[in-house]
């Protein structure tokens, strides 16, 4: 008796549900795929960093975070607003001045630490002529933030100090072409600004 393909099926029944249910596991691998990418679609529509542009991070000590600032100042060519908690690096200071003389625009606010009788990178930049602000609106100022030409944002723990790079244990966050969030870190900038007091520098 020769075995026709209805047979063979008839003996097989499990291979035979298997065929059959075949379309319901491709549909339902389609209903996955076409989730995922929904997924994925709306994750971009809602996430900031999802937008083009790069993030690198440094930690110190010795970790190269002072060579990174000094580039990224060393680069701007319109503008920098500057955060500052404990500002003490000579070197930072000397990029800042250095940018002021390429015509760049430099605006800083500090803590009020920085107010002190002692000559202190406040009173260093103010007589060099960049305006510079005092939040003491606050405990503590703690923001540790550049913002330069309105496209790279430079934050994390590390102050602009000496310590920072050669002692403390810090990080360093380079975020550039991230427009939302550029945005947001120069409507904070100007917030603390408007409460903010001209520094007068040093009474003789």
């Amino acid at each position: 008796m020769v075995k026709t393909d209805a047979h063979l099926r008839a003996a097989c029944p499990s291979d035979n549900l298997s065929r059959r249910g075949l379309p319901n596991q491709r549909a339902a691998l389609k209903k996955k795929a076409f989730t995922l990418l929904w997924f994925i679609l709306f994750l971009g529509s809602i996430c900031p960093l999802a937008q083009a542009g790069s993030i690198r991070v440094y930690f110190s000590p010795h970790g190269g975070c002072t060579d990174a600032i000094l580039s990224e100042i060393n680069q701007a060519k319109t503008e920098i607003l500057l955060q500052a908690y404990s500002f003490t690096s000579k070197p930072i200071a000397q990029a800042l001045i250095r940018a002021q003389k390429r015509g760049v625009r430099i605006s800083a606010v500090l803590d009020k630490s920085n107010r002190s009788q002692k000559y202190s990178a406040a009173t260093f930049l103010k007589n060099m002529g960049i305006p510079v602000f005092i939040d003491d609106k606050h405990a503590i100022a703690h923001n540790k933030i550049m913002i330069i030409d309105n496209r790279v944002v430079i934050t994390g723990s590390f102050n602009f100090t000496a310590a920072a790079e050669n002692k403390n244990a810090e990080n360093l966050l380079i975020l550039d072409d991230l427009p939302d969030l550029t945005r947001a870190y120069r409507e904070n900038f100007q917030n603390h600004l408007r409460h903010a007091t001209s520094y007068p520098g040093l009474e003789e």
